[in-house]
């Protein structure tokens, strides 16, 4: 097989406008579409992960949307070998991959490959360390993994539970720290391709005002009822990885707490709000450490990003 199979990578942070770029190349012809979002392969979970909806999906198709239910997980590793397998077919029928999304561990994963040798998932363990952190709260937990770990410590905070879960269990099963694992481990590069990457990074302000139109129309459009849903057809806990996706967190807090009182819906709304910026404030740091090793055309104005990828791609 040729090494240089090309394959598009188009990031950017949250309600940036990448998704009606990568539609948009579509339609041209000669691609296919692979999403790169770590909520949108929860099935059910629509409205809040602003997930194309069936007719733009009949127009659009995406691989990896709806792929599992969530109560299940979805890592980084099962992203690269499923992305990989789609990249090949879609080689295979003389097309060119889109891959599309902002959740950057996925990309930086796909750009980098993962350590072959790190554990999988060990769900006695994360339930022991849950319990753990529900019952004598997430700083212990943390100031544990700064202890077995000091490196994972500088780089974590005490919120970034999934991340601490990941660590934690790792030196668990292993008895060394995953820091440590990282850097010795020899990593699985897709050597096979040649990746164009593209970035979409608006304005902080343009970008701040595009988040709040968004969220607000999902409010509008039943997302609370969404949730309400999920809560009927799943057995549903905080700790779940498809309940820490940014909304679904608060509306779930909200629902749970029992005082529906207009107060406490504005104050859902406003966490929310504040949760979505500070992903997206997450999503441009990921975007510059990956800028520094990898090549990478970024684009401020949306308009020029469709110009320019129109006149490479039409």
């Amino acid at each position: 097989m040729s090494k240089q199979l090309p394959v598009i990578n188009l990031m950017g942070p949250t309600a940036s406008g990448k998704t009606a770029l990568a539609c948009e190349l579509y339609e041209r012809g000669g691609f296919e579409l692979i999403s790169v979002d770590s909520a949108l392969v929860y099935q059910d979970m629509d409205i809040g992960t602003a997930k194309p909806t069936k007719q733009e999906q009949a127009l659009y198709p995406h691989h990896l949307i709806d792929v599992i239910t969530p109560l299940e997980t979805y890592s980084a590793a099962q992203f690269v070998e499923d992305s990989c397998r789609l990249i090949d077919d879609i080689h295979l029928r003389a097309k060119t991959p889109i891959l599309v999304g902002g959740t950057m561990l996925y990309f930086k994963a796909l750009l980098e490959g993962l350590s072959e040798n790190l554990p999988n998932a060990d769900p006695q363990i994360r339930a022991e360390i849950e319990a753990q952190a529900e019952a004598n709260g997430w700083q212990e937990v943390y100031d544990e993994l700064a202890r077995v770990d000091p490196e994972a410590g500088e780089k974590f905070k005490v919120s970034d539970r999934q991340r601490i879960i990941r660590a934690l269990e790792v030196f668990r099963i292993t008895g060394t720290p995953i820091t440590q694992l990282q850097r010795e481990q020899p990593k699985n590069i897709p050597y096979r391709y040649t990746f164009h990457n593209y970035a979409l990074l608006p304005d902080r302000v343009e970008l701040h005002e595009r988040i709040q139109l968004r969220l607000k129309k999902m409010w509008e459009i039943g997302f609370l009822n969404e949730v309400e849903d999920l809560i009927k057809k799943y057995d549903l806990n905080e700790n779940l990885p498809s309940m820490r996706c940014v909304g679904y967190r608060q509306a779930l807090d909200f629902l749970n707490n029992g005082d529906r009182s207009l107060k406490k819906y504005a104050e859902m709304e406003d966490k929310a709000l504040f949760a979505t910026r500070q992903l997206a404030k997450r999503q441009y740091t990921w975007l510059r450490s990956l800028q520094e090793l990898h090549h990478f055309k970024t684009y401020s104005s949306i308009k020029q990003a469709h110009e320019d990828l129109r006149k490479l791609y039409g």
